[in-house]
């Protein structure tokens, strides 16, 4: 699996509006619990003015944007870690994801209704986490227990383990989040394996509604709320994204200008949601594509080839590089290599944010 993030949310807080506006998908958003069982999933495409850049200055036939998987979970209920509303069902489509976006509801409306009767930002988040760290409970306490047999058989590395989800147990215990905490490559490996919900790195969306409303002292409390998380929120506005996203392109520049927006929530969420997966992007850049490529942060050259091609990554020679903003300021490739800033890099080399890259390999 690719990386992706999942939505996430009570019934009826709008992630499927968002999803469908995100994606283009068209997936059900029905105003009843548990619309959505199986989750919905779709491709967004990651907005970046520098390809738009790249492609004018190579000339280039094609421009192909990075695109980021989404995965529309159903609504959580209390209860859920217990198996109430399909819970253990919906719990597992959330392991499977590398991050998470919580949609959480600041609009009012008695149009759509609330399945806790009454619209309170904090304690929405509040009941998804609880459930989500309740799950968590349950793995380490079973992930214990079998651990805690190999020390009893004398193995001393299990040793570690149990003192570090003794150490994990205590953090939930106090109902604290695991996903805004210091790991050392050891303690990441078990948490991967366990794949605890609570440790997964979380954004925050704020759904509004449209027009001027008393929506924002809801939002704030989950800016509030999300800061001292050390985690990020957003703020979007789900049924006007996803009207706005059914407009043809032109039109739909023309609208965010006559609203006064340079560029729609939903440009926003998607870089941050791409940004909370710790990736990098990269370019190639030529007569024929202009493409961004994701990859993991520290990637290495021949994994980033791989991207492209397995053959790249399997015959990898050397990468032929240089950077967005060395050829931002000298205007060509060609004055870039004048003022030899054109690189030859090895199979060691990590490649950083907006290098441009041109792979040498031979099969």
């Amino acid at each position: 699996m690719g990386l992706c993030c999942g939505m996430i949310g009570l019934p009826n807080v709008g992630k499927t509006t968002v999803f469908n506006a995100l994606t283009g998908s068209g997936a059900l958003a029905a105003n009843y619990p548990f619309a959505t069982v199986d989750p919905n999933t779709g491709i967004a495409l990651v907005p970046d003015p520098r390809l738009v850049t790249l492609t004018n200055l190579f000339k280039s036939k094609k421009t192909t944007y990075s695109t980021l998987e989404v995965r529309d979970i159903a609504g959580l209920v209390e209860g859920a870690s217990k198996g109430e509303g399909l819970g253990n069902q919906f719990l597992s489509h959330i392991r499977e994801v590398d991050a998470l976006l919580h949609v959480v509801r600041c609009f009012q409306g008695t149009d759509v209704v609330h399945v806790s009767g009454g619209v309170n930002p904090l304690r929405d988040i509040g009941v998804i986490e609880t459930e989500l760290i309740l799950a968590d409970l349950e793995t380490l306490d079973r992930r214990k227990q079998k651990t805690e047999k190999k020390v009893r058989a004398g193995d001393k590395k299990a040793a570690c383990e149990v003192e570090f989800l003794t150490k994990l147990i205590g953090v939930l215990d106090k109902g604290e989040w695991l996903g805004n905490r210091e790991y050392t490559a050891e303690d990441r490996v078990i948490l991967a394996e366990c794949q605890l919900l609570s440790a997964k790195p979380v954004l925050f969306v704020a759904n509004v509604s449209e027009g001027i409303n008393g929506d924002e002292v809801m939002v704030q409390a989950v800016r509030d709320f999300a800061g001292k998380r050390g985690a990020r929120a957003v703020t979007i506005c789900g049924q006007f994204e996803a009207e706005l996203s059914s407009l043809p392109d032109i039109e739909r520049a023309d609208f965010l200008s006559e609203m006064g927006l340079t560029e729609s929530g939903l440009i926003r969420l998607t870089r941050e949601a791409y940004s909370l997966l710790d990736l990098v992007t990269f370019f190639t850049a030529g007569e024929i594509e202009s493409r961004a490529w994701p990859i993991p942060r520290n990637t290495k050259a021949p994994q980033a080839a791989g991207k492209i091609h397995s053959d790249m990554e399997r015959g990898f020679i050397r990468a032929e590089i240089y950077h967005y903003d060395d050829l931002l300021a000298c205007g060509s490739e060609a004055k870039v290599k004048e003022k030899g800033l054109f690189r030859l890099e090895g199979k060691d080399y990590v490649i950083k944010e907006a290098d441009i890259v041109y792979f040498r390999f031979n099969v």
